[in-house]
């Protein structure tokens, strides 16, 4: 019986000394979260114009909202840059400063997230110079090496034959016609009486000029006659 007693009761005296223990053990709580509260640009002493995107986180475990503001340098009231933002942000933008709508100067500016009790926790850049009437400056430029010339490359030149002489034609000469001169006479001038006229003077004298000739030739036979 003894034996029974003890094999019975033994696993119920440790089951109720393990729940003993757990119960006393402390509980492990959970990893609470960090608050992450920084501007990452514009960073301290920067010079800005236009329109300025800013960066950075705004987070906490128990987050209601953040806002940013800016403030002229030394003292001066604290404006914010948008509206009052209710979403967290982590390495990503927070706001765009619009610098033109403020005189040139030197400014802060202050991000500002809050608990959901109303606690908040803040973040400072100092010393933002904004230029927007100066004009932006001119990076002065690297100077490079001049790469060496390569020698100038050969030029290759190809003659071409000299062409060929073409014979020219030789002109032909041309032949001027001149004309004949006409008579100055007009055939239609010429009468054909007095052209008979003269032609009986001329039979006559040609007549007589041969019966002259032959008188003579007798004259001198009948000469030689009486001579001889």
């Amino acid at each position: 019986m003894k034996k029974i007693s003890v094999l019975i009761f033994l696993p119920l005296f440790l089951a109720t000394f393990w729940v003993t223990e757990l119960e006393a053990a402390p509980m492990a709580l959970p990893l609470r979260q960090e608050a992450l509260v920084v501007i990452t640009s514009p960073r301290d002493n920067a010079t800005v114009r236009g329109r300025v995107v800013i960066t950075g986180s705004a987070f906490l475990p128990d987050f209601w909202k953040y806002e940013v503001h800016y403030a002229s340098e030394p003292g001066g009231q604290w404006i914010m840059v948008e509206h009052i933002h209710k979403v967290p942000v982590i390495n990503g933008q927070l706001a765009v400063w619009d610098t033109t709508l403020v005189p040139d100067g030197r400014y802060s500016l202050r991000l500002r997230v809050v608990h959901r009790d109303g606690n908040y926790e803040e973040y400072f850049v100092r010393g933002i110079s904004v230029v927007n009437t100066q004009p932006p400056e001119t990076p002065t430029p690297t100077p490079t090496s001049t790469p060496t010339p390569l020698p100038p490359t050969p030029t290759i030149v190809i003659e071409q034959p000299a062409p060929l002489p073409t014979s020219t034609p030789t002109p032909t000469p041309s032949v001027t016609v001149i004309p004949r001169p006409t008579s100055s006479i007009a055939l239609s001038t010429i009468d054909v009486g007095d052209l008979g006229k003269a032609f009986l003077y001329g039979a006559g004298a040609a007549g007589g000029l041969f019966l002259l000739v032959g008188f003579l030739i007798l004259l001198r036979q009948l000469i030689i006659k009486l001579l001889f």
